[in-house]
């Protein structure tokens, strides 16, 4: 058997000395093997690049001579349990849990965490816990080397969330800080930080739930247009938002940008789905119009205020999806400058036939692959006498390019 053991994230944690007795090998952190009384006679590899420490795993493992892993808090959350399940099965490991850092940090805040979204950007792309940050309002935040409180406050500077910074939990130099991103990014937080909660203030106690994790994705998409505030229909009607969004594919980790928003109907769905949204709107009563659905909807959606192309240099982040629901003659050049930005898709819904050509063209020459449809609908209506019409909606192209999978070279922040 594989003994793993998980120790320091709170006081009293699993006697890894004791649980270590007898073992031949012991493996772990520097900091775990120091505080743990080894064996006598025992061999000990010092965690780094993970490859090596399992083939000399392995080696005992095969003559049958106990090993012991000693790791942070709970092994089987993002930790080491995963890798040694996979090279030598569960049924060879013991696994003593202790406390998450994750159930640490929450515990020291007095925060309940059944809500909470995990995200891991220890080893990971920082942009995918960056962008369940802004779409979620309880989020904690495994760190690791180059993705601490520093760049995750940097990059939500203007979100309206606190940080929960935890260091070295467990251990005598532990500590909890609250700060605001903007002072998280002028710090230099060293290597002992455990985890960052990441909290919307007023919303930090959701309501109780029979799900953990993430809110429920919700019970229907496509809504109804008097589900949104708008102006003189000028909405993406229900129809065309359907195969919007089955073309977008928001989800959690996700950036969508809703360019053109309007009421911000795309972008107030996309954001009902977990993905974190920017909506670019020209017009002051429009960027109004798409907070007051966004609050409507209880969800969050960044708004910026002026007109694209020009605008969408200003926003320092890469998409993985564009909806453009505007653009009158601007289109080709906005359609173009989404192209070249989107990590996986833009989608373009065009009412005027005369535009299509140019936009298709602009997603073909930025290296997208791009294909379409028109759409064209008809509702049931009543008519006197209790007998029913169909009535045509307006048809409205809907373009969609992709990137070609493994192709992100074009991509340019």
């Amino acid at each position: 058997m594989i003994t793993v053991v998980g120790m320091g994230a709170a006081p009293g944690a699993a006697p890894a000395g004791e649980v270590a007795a007898g073992a031949e090998l012991v493996v772990g952190g520097r900091r775990h093997l120091d505080a743990v009384r080894l064996p006598e006679g025992a061999r000990t590899v010092v965690l780094g690049a993970l490859a090596p420490a399992l083939d000399t795993v392995a080696e005992y493992v095969a003559r049958g001579r106990p090993v012991t892993v000693l790791a942070s808090g709970d092994p089987g959350f993002f930790g080491i349990v995963r890798a040694l399940a996979e090279r030598f099965g569960p049924e060879r490991l013991d696994v003593r849990a202790g406390v998450s850092s994750v159930a640490a940090a929450f515990a020291r805040v007095g925060l309940p965490w059944d809500d909470a979204v995990v995200a891991s950007a220890h080893g990971r792309d920082l942009r995918t816990a960056v962008h369940v940050c802004r779409a979620h309002p309880k989020v904690a935040v495994l760190t690791g080397p180059g993705a601490g409180p520093a760049e995750l406050g940097a990059a939500l500077r203007d979100d309206g969330r606190v940080f929960v910074v935890a260091s070295a939990l467990g251990s005598a130099e532990e500590r909890v800080e609250r700060v605001t991103p903007a002072e998280a990014a002028e710090r230099d937080w060293g290597t002992a930080v455990s985890v960052v909660l990441c909290l919307d203030g007023a919303r930090a106690l959701g309501p109780v739930r029979a799900l953990a994790g993430a809110r429920p994705g919700p019970a229907g998409w496509a809504l109804a247009e008097d589900a949104f505030a708008h102006r003189d229909s000028m909405i993406t009607k229900f129809e065309v938002r359907a195969l919007a969004l089955a073309r977008l594919g928001p989800r959690p980790g996700d950036l969508v940008w809703d360019v053109g928003a309007g009421s911000g109907s795309v972008a107030v769905e996309c954001a009902r789905l977990g993905a974190a949204v920017t909506a670019v709107e020209r017009t002051p009563d429009g960027v109004g119009r798409v907070r007051a659905n966004a609050a409507a909807h209880g969800v969050d959606v960044r708004v910026v205020h002026g007109a694209a192309p020009a605008v969408l240099a200003g926003l320092g982040e890469v998409p993985d999806a564009v909806f453009v629901g505007g653009g009158g003659r601007e289109l080709p050049a906005i359609v173009a400058e989404c192209a070249r930005r989107a990590r996986r898709c833009v989608v373009v819904a065009v009412a005027a036939l005369d535009r299509v050509p140019a936009a298709r063209e602009a997603l073909l020459g930025a290296g997208l692959d791009c294909d379409g449809v028109l759409l064209q609908s008809s509702r049931l209506a009543p008519l006197p006498g209790d007998v029913t019409r169909l009535a045509a909606t307006n048809p409205v192209f809907l373009l969609w390019g992709v990137r070609p999978h493994g192709r992100t070279e074009g991509v340019a922040p």
